[in-house]
């Protein structure tokens, strides 16, 4: 399953960065969307809001704020949830999500995937 991680990172002290990687281990097909290009692992991180195809899971690592400029972008990729991971939890985006039919979960990618329940 295809997975975006928004707020992407080469940083290996960031959790976005632990959650990339996390994420290839468990076989997932990852790309990924962040500040500055750069490549973690063999996947490129984009700077522009790329249509990226098949998208199932949107994973969030931006703080409400800056997730504002995302709002569009994530709705057209039409994804079947987007996961706020600690610090992102945002009730606007939450409704919006809703009314355009895309679930989403309070939680930790991480954890999610360390427990099976990703």
């Amino acid at each position: 399953m295809k997975t975006l991680v928004i707020g992407a990172s080469s940083n290996p002290e960031r959790y976005a960065n632990m959650a990339l990687k996390s994420l290839l281990k468990h076989q997932h097909e990852v790309v990924a969307v962040g500040l500055k290009k750069e490549v973690v692992e063999g996947v490129t991180i984009e700077t522009e809001k790329i249509p990226f195809s098949g998208v199932h899971t949107v994973s969030l690592y931006l703080n409400p704020v800056r997730q504002q400029e995302y709002y569009d972008y994530i709705i057209n990729l039409k994804p079947q949830r987007v996961i706020f991971n600690p610090g992102t939890e945002n009730p606007e985006l939450y409704r919006l999500l809703e009314a355009n039919g895309i679930g989403y979960e309070v939680a930790c990618t991480l954890v999610l995937l360390a427990t099976n329940q990703f």
